[in-house]
């Protein structure tokens, strides 16, 4: 098996969820750890814990739908650890609501996040795993990217299916070298189900999580493809709750 003791492991939307509990578990395994999102207290504060336990982690304020500040993000893990060896890319927002609410804003910001911010990691990162001749993408999609999550999950669905598209092709791409593993979790407890304005559909989803497995379940996902040797990438990963039919 592969260690995650010493390599260096950039993670975006790691201020809550599973950006967070993916940072901490990957610290406490020896991973270096550099978490990035928008809210700079949360990161600060997580930053602070981890460092305490006895981890090594950073932080920086930023967001995945800026590629200069997602640039940036990779730039400062090279500078602050002197290599970057995983990008998880974890950053994501759903909105869950009938196409026919004309939800437009919250569309453009699904696409931005969900699918650009994707984009924009494997854009800042890839130079540097070419040039090391290694590397590791981690993308965060969903089981709403292998069936369309209904009803209202129409365009959030069609994000993650996107992500799971763009981690396929890219592996048949760079997959001498750098590994591509695509996560698609079911229903976790994070915050990401309180991202909905439509009322019905709000009530609906806030009911259907009431079967969420932990955050940590995901970390150990990623975890187990981390640690694998180099030769062996583990492209896919699906994991739900037990009792999840979806």
């Amino acid at each position: 098996m592969g260690e995650i003791k010493e390599k260096v492991i950039a993670i975006t939307g790691a201020s809550s969820g599973l950006g967070e509990a993916t940072a901490r578990f990957l610290a406490a395994k020896g991973g270096k750890v550099l978490l990035g999102a928008r809210r700079s207290d949360r990161l600060r504060s997580i930053t602070d814990e981890i460092n305490k336990n006895g981890g090594t982690a950073a932080y920086m304020e930023m967001d995945v739908t800026n590629r200069d500040e997602v640039r940036i993000f990779v730039e400062k893990t090279v500078e602050t650890f002197g290599r970057l060896d995983v990008l998880v890319n974890n950053a994501g927002i759903m909105s869950i609501a009938p196409l026919q609410a004309l939800k437009v804003e919250e569309w453009d910001n699904m696409i931005d996040v969900n699918i650009k911010g994707v984009l924009y990691g494997i854009a800042e990162a890839l130079p540097i795993f070419e040039k090391q001749q290694s590397g590791h993408f981690i993308n965060l999609s969903s089981v709403a990217g292998l069936k369309v999550f209904s009803p209202g999950g129409t365009v959030y669905s069609a994000t993650k299916f996107a992500v799971r598209a763009i981690s396929e092709g890219f592996r048949h791409e760079v997959g001498e070298k750098i590994r591509t593993t695509t996560i698609e979790p079911g229903a976790v407890a994070s915050e990401l189900q309180y991202g909905t304005s439509h009322e019905s559909s709000a009530a609906l989803l806030n009911d259907f999580y009431k079967i969420a497995i932990p955050a940590e379940s995901v970390a150990k996902a990623i975890a187990f493809a981390i640690e694998q040797p180099l030769d062996v990438d583990i492209n896919e990963i699906v994991l739900r709750p037990t009792v999840q039919e979806f």
